[in-house]
């Protein structure tokens, strides 16, 4: 079974920057889309942002313009760089990768965002 590692979480200022790391154990590429997602306390998880095998890219409303995915193929390393970061942004941070129906998620990075 596939190993996600996320990394990068931490506390920061509203306004600064983050960026979040995902270790893949495999080929990242074995998976239809890799994605990152969040959960704040209280709160379901919800999605975040996506990047499909093709590359094709997806955001939240919440995250539009403000976060980007990437992924290092080579690396099999999934990112998430989050700038002009809010409060509301603090959750815990999960990645997940899918093969078809199969969801696979890592333990989850904590972000803080304070005021």
């Amino acid at each position: 079974q596939v190993q996600l590692q996320e990394s990068g979480g931490g506390l920061v200022h509203a306004g600064g920057s983050l960026t979040l790391s995902c270790g893949v154990s495999e080929n990242i590429l074995n998976f239809n889309y890799m994605s990152w997602y969040r959960q704040a306390p209280g709160k379901q998880r919800e999605f975040v942002a996506s990047m499909s095998i093709g590359g094709t890219t997806n955001y939240a409303d919440s995250a539009n313009e403000r976060f980007a995915i990437s992924r290092d193929n080579v690396a099999n390393t999934l990112y998430l760089q989050m700038n002009s970061l809010k409060p509301e942004d603090t959750a815990i941070y999960y990645c997940n990768a899918r093969l078809l129906s199969r969801n696979n998620w890592g333990q989850g990075t904590q972000v803080t965002v304070s005021s």
